[in-house]
């Protein structure tokens, strides 16, 4: 054990909530080595995550406490956190729905609009060498969204890709020729919004409350549009509704569409990092459509 950080060796989901909580457990149903369903005395029940790296659970508490700051989109409370342990509200799921899309793009248009103090900008005590899923992703700040894309985005994973042997060498000049054109290619240029910067559709929870709940934040101060790149990468139940509630209440600067896969960069190349060429490949094919588009 670490004297003074609060980890200790060997515990378990339920010790960790009752420890940062201040409550007994009842009860505790494990869901994976790292997740488990924790009852509270009183009744209340709690999700207990462990965190993959050190710090990425106190990461994660601070990215849901800004994005619940703003005001605009349903996050869950967080109860407690550590350097490994996060606890926090269960949200009892239902089904996907057209009117709780439309109202989620709404509020996803809102939380953008509460902004961020810079690109790259980190949640308010929230550490600099945060992650995404399971990557390291640095939130150093930039007051230039291209060049701080490039510079803390898209080259760090692409460079990690080439070493690894995932992108060769003559695929990577793609790339790196689409970040030397990213002042031409880039939307046009707008205030740093506040991002999830995570927002696959995995993270995306359809309520039983009839309302979209978000969940896994790698929360950061960027471009908007990067946030719906995201919901296209895997696909999203009703996801045209949600652009549609989206553009009611802030449209979207003129071929946003077509800049889909420039924002896509930047997961792409981290999910070649992770898990292989497959996703190597359609990060080239993004970088080339966008030197064409």
């Amino acid at each position: 054990m670490r004297i003074g950080t609060g980890l200790r060796h060997g515990e378990t989901p339920g010790e960790a909530a009752a420890r940062l909580t201040g409550r007994p457990v009842i009860a505790e149903r494990r869901l994976s080595a790292a997740l488990a369903e924790v009852t509270l005395g009183g009744g209340r029940v709690v999700v207990v995550k462990r965190g993959d790296a050190p710090g990425a659970a106190r990461a994660e508490a601070a990215g849901l406490r800004w994005l619940a700051g703003a005001g605009r989109v349903r996050v869950p409370a967080v109860h407690g956190d550590d350097e490994r342990w996060l606890v926090l509200d269960r949200v009892e799921q239902g089904r996907a729905g057209a009117e709780a899309a439309a109202r989620f793009g709404r509020e996803l248009a809102a939380l953008h609009a509460a902004g961020a103090p810079a690109f790259g900008a980190p949640p308010p005590g929230g550490p600099t060498d945060a992650y995404i899923g399971l990557a390291p992703m640095r939130n150093v700040p930039g007051a230039d969204w291209p060049r701080w894309y490039a510079e803390h985005r898209v080259l760090p994973y692409l460079r990690r890709a080439v070493d690894g042997g995932t992108v060769r060498p003559a695929e990577a000049a793609v790339v790196e020729r689409v970040c030397e054109r990213l002042p031409a290619l880039a939307p046009p240029a707008e205030p740093p919004a506040r991002l999830h910067g995570d927002l696959w559709s995995g993270n995306v929870l359809w309520g039983a409350d009839g309302h979209v709940h978000l969940i896994d934040p790698a929360a950061h101060g960027g471009h908007r549009e990067t946030d719906l790149a995201m919901l296209h990468l895997f696909g999203c139940p009703h996801l045209d509704r949600i652009l549609d509630g989206y553009q009611e209440v802030a449209p979207l600067a003129a071929g946003w569409a077509g800049r889909i896969g420039l924002h896509q960069l930047f997961p792409l190349l981290v999910h070649a990092v992770l898990f292989g060429r497959g996703y190597a490949e359609q990060a080239v094919a993004a970088a080339r459509a966008a030197l064409a588009g």
